[in-house]
């Protein structure tokens, strides 16, 4: 059944790349500050967009939860907590 077992294996991969891409996520995370942003900004601006394209995605989701989180918390827009 070699079906089958392409399938299990594309499983497995899908949930390691998901667990690999958590973990990026959470390490991005820690870079909060604009002195820590700076610093990883010119650590991504070494490589190609190309490279960078998966942290540059998740540092965009990152800001936008965190300004999405701070209009909520303040009330503006009509938000409320």
């Amino acid at each position: 059944m070699p079906f089958i077992r392409e399938i299990r294996t594309a499983i497995v991969n899908r949930i390691a790349e998901r667990r690999a891409h958590r973990q990026l996520s959470t390490e991005l995370a820690a870079f909060r500050t604009a002195a820590e942003r700076t610093e990883l900004d010119l650590m991504l601006g070494r490589h190609t967009a190309e490279e960078t394209r998966e942290i540059e995605a998740i540092l965009a989701r990152q800001d936008a939860q965190r300004r999405y989180q701070a209009t909520v918390q303040s009330g503006v827009g009509g938000f409320h907590s």
